[in-house]
């Protein structure tokens, strides 16, 4: 029977709750603010409170009804005026224990008034906790003057509760300005992170489409006055070239558009990311810009993590685009070689080339940055994979990468 009206009470709990979290901060304040002015004038709560004096009681009248009123209602604006707050009810406390009224449950506004000071206030801190500390020792001298019984310990461990209470709040005030700080730099830290992966793909798409770009034009260029039919393919080579690259940066566009979310967690648009098995439209390009490029594939080709599969097909993109950079026409071997959990994959380039950084002899010069293979290893670290790339002893370059095509379990 229990187990039955359970969701029930769960359901009618959760929906005043959710209420209560949907007001603003001052409506919330304004509402406890009452329910405490209200309690305030229970006579059964009368014992409970803050109370420091001792002094011979005097019948409530008007007046200490007010002072009661100024020690609650003004928690209103606890959080937003925390100083003025304090200072209302704080003097209205004193006067109340000075004219020797009943202690209320109201009194323990000074308490919520002192708590938010410390929570709340931003500017003169130190200042305000000096002044308070001046107002109660005029406060202690006053009761005494009065005939007062409490001693100078009593008035000690009074201020003694205060000073914690203040000091709570103060705490519950670092507390949030640590986390408010540590969720900045994480934003800084993610958006930086958001902008160098964004600069990788841009260098891998720029660079790659634009250098076959330049190959084609010139190889175009160089037969059109012996063999204007083969210009003519090689002219049409550069406009899918051209296209190709339009639509890579399209997909970038989308991805920024999409508020910093990355390409292989977007839905929408991973279809559209580059994977394994466009691999041989990068062999098709390179062999149409006059590379010769040997592509083989050993084992099964399986479905993997987007992020694998793109981080795979820019390691073959880059040193593709290095190839036809620094050894033009040189022969280019590919090897993609599927496992049961992992991806290889090899390029290698024969030739004089041993640096990926050597400049070729060009009619134009073209600027090289030297992010490539930089971008790459930040690329294939953030898949779980290794890289490695250098000179071969014989002469050349070699480019190889181990990605998981599973992921690492922690």
């Amino acid at each position: 029977m229990t187990s039955r009206q359970a969701p029930w009470v769960r359901v009618v709990l959760r929906a005043p709750l959710r209420w209560w979290q949907q007001q603003a901060a001052f409506h919330k304040d304004g509402l406890c603010a009452l329910v405490l002015a209200v309690l305030a004038f229970v006579p059964t709560l009368s014992n409970v409170g803050g109370q420091i004096g001792d002094l011979p009681e005097r019948p409530a009248g008007a007046l200490g009804i007010g002072l009661t009123l100024a020690q609650t209602l003004p928690l209103a604006a606890r959080r937003r005026w925390p100083g003025g707050t304090l200072a209302v009810v704080a003097c209205a406390f004193a006067v109340h224990q000075a004219l020797g009224y009943a202690t209320t449950f109201g009194s323990l506004g000074l308490y919520l008034a002192l708590y938010s000071a410390g929570a709340h206030q931003v500017r003169f801190r130190l200042g305000s906790a000096a002044v308070a500390s001046a107002g109660y020792a005029g406060l202690a001298v006053a009761l005494n003057l009065l005939g007062s019984p409490q001693g100078v310990p009593d008035y000690l461990a009074f201020y003694l509760v205060l000073a914690v209470v203040w000091l709570m709040g103060g705490m519950v005030r670092t507390r949030r300005a640590e986390e408010a700080e540590r969720r900045r730099l994480a934003a800084e830290v993610a958006t930086a992170a958001e902008r160098a992966r964004i600069a990788r793909e841009l260098h891998d798409v720029v660079t790659h489409h634009v250098t076959a770009m330049v190959v084609q034009a010139d190889a175009a260029q160089f037969l059109l006055p012996s063999a204007p039919e083969r210009a003519g393919e090689g002219m049409s080579a550069v406009s899918d070239t051209g296209r190709r690259a339009l639509t890579e940066l399209r997909y970038l566009l989308g991805v920024l558009e999409a508020t910093g979310d990355s390409a292989p967690a977007d839905p929408v648009h991973a279809d559209r990311s580059p994977t394994l098995g466009q691999v041989g439209d990068l062999v098709e390009q390179a062999r149409s810009a006059g590379q010769s490029v040997e592509f083989s594939e050993r084992g099964e080709r399986r479905p993997g993590p987007v992020k694998v599969e793109l981080a795979a097909y820019r390691v073959v993109q880059e040193a593709l685009t290095n190839a036809m950079k620094h050894a033009a026409g040189q022969p280019v071997r590919v090897l993609l070689r599927h496992g049961e959990e992992h991806i290889e994959i090899g390029v290698t380039t024969d030739g004089p080339g041993n640096t990926p950084t050597a400049r070729p002899v060009e009619r134009t010069p073209s600027p090289t940055g030297g992010r490539g293979l930089a971008g790459l290893r930040a690329r294939v670290r953030m898949a779980d994979g290794e890289l490695e790339a250098g000179p071969r002893p014989e002469g050349g370059f070699e480019v190889r990468a181990t990605l998981p095509t599973k992921p690492v379990q922690e």
